[in-house]
């Protein structure tokens, strides 16, 4: 049976259950860490479970039939999450992205989305309410989750070429069914949508300009991302990684891109307009993004928390331990409570992985092991 690494909790949030403030401050909306970047962005996983085995995120070799998921008791329930989620909100987290494993796996999954719909933040508005998914099943839940509330969803896609596809996904899934649901996303009304490509050299690297010519004008917009080190299980090696800059150069030699500003700030992608025959960005031909955290990091201004399935906590991608926010929900602390144990772990923050990554010593295995992927989303 294959082990299941789970990250260790840090000892801290044992005093902060243990020790709940007797004055609880109110939150006031801004959050900051010890590097001044607000907590904006909530992204919250709602299955350890992927139908998918892709190599970089769960490999067959590690989570296969044997590989003990968590039980049902042990996941934070639609009214739990929906709890934290309005305590987030309140400390000033104005995007929730529903994530996984696969997050449409998680039965009635619309019900949770309907429950954050309804919430607010502290300038009296819906949150920004989106979902990343791996396209399986989007086609039959479209409607339902654009009914319920949900504002956008992230498609990921690794290729067009079925081959490929197959391969890199490792069940034999056909990319036609992720395209259908893509199709069906439009025709649902969600807006934005995207889809991710993870961009391994050797790999799939050649399925770069297929995929762009593919989205260009159809009113998806397409993102690269570098091939990251994540978990302990993907055996990432660094000359799989095409960066961003030589990626650029491929699609910029038979596509004409424009450089466009950032849309929001701690924003992930770097964003590039397709060029009319005047060298200006056209929208009708619409975007493409890359994503550059292995070599152009982008820490200093990430925004981003992350909560796991089973309702721990953590302050990066690339973290080796989470907060154990789920022994405060079911020990019956207070909101006051819960939100004054939330505001000093934000405040302590001062995770930059990505940035540091060049001058870390080499991972042996014998240090703390950083949290898979697929338990806290990408």
């Amino acid at each position: 049976m294959a082990e299941r690494v789970i990250p260790l909790v840090d000892q801290r949030i044992a005093a902060l259950a243990a020790r709940v403030p007797l004055h609880a401050t109110a939150p006031t909306g801004l959050l900051t860490d010890t590097l001044g970047r607000p907590l904006r962005d909530l992204r919250i996983s709602v299955t350890d479970r992927c139908n998918f085995r892709c190599n970089y995120c769960m490999p067959k070799e590690v989570f296969d039939k044997d590989y003990p998921y968590l039980p049902h008791g042990a996941l934070l329930s639609f009214e739990e999450i929906t709890r934290l989620a309005r305590l987030f909100l309140a400390h000033g987290v104005r995007k929730i992205r529903l994530t996984g494993g696969e997050p449409l796996l998680r039965k009635n999954l619309e019900a949770l989305v309907a429950q954050l719909a309804a919430l607010r933040t502290v300038d009296g508005l819906p949150p920004d309410l989106t979902l990343t998914t791996n396209g399986s099943l989007l086609a039959r839940k479209a409607k339902a989750l654009k009914d319920a509330g949900l504002n956008r969803v992230t498609v990921s896609l690794d290729g067009l070429d079925d081959t490929v596809f197959r391969r890199m996904n490792d069940v034999d899934f056909p990319v036609a069914d992720v395209l259908a649901g893509i199709e069906a996303a439009h025709a649902a009304g969600l807006s934005q949508i995207k889809v991710n490509m993870v961009v391994k050299r050797g790999t799939n690297d050649h399925e770069v300009l297929p995929m762009a010519r593919h989205f260009r004008g159809t009113g998806t917009t397409l993102r690269f991302i570098e091939y990251m080190d994540v978990g302990a299980t993907n055996g990432w090696r660094m000359d799989e990684v095409l960066p961003s800059a030589e990626l650029l150069e491929r699609l910029r030699a038979q596509l004409p891109l424009v450089a466009l500003d950032p849309s929001t700030t701690g924003e992930t992608a770097e964003r590039w307009g397709y060029a009319n025959a005047a060298g200006e960005h056209d929208p009708a031909l619409g975007e493409i993004g890359v994503i550059s955290s292995v070599t152009q990091a982008f820490c200093h201004d990430c925004n981003r928390a992350r909560l796991s399935t089973e309702g721990k906590l953590y302050l990066c991608l690339f973290a080796t331990q989470g907060y154990d926010l789920r022994t405060l929900l079911r020990g019956g602390a207070s909101d006051e409570a819960i939100a004054s144990a939330i505001a000093p772990i934000w405040q302590q923050r001062n995770d930059r992985y990505s940035e540091l990554r060049s001058s870390l010593p080499a991972d042996t295995g014998s240090g703390a092991r950083r949290v898979e992927m697929s338990y806290i989303g990408g």
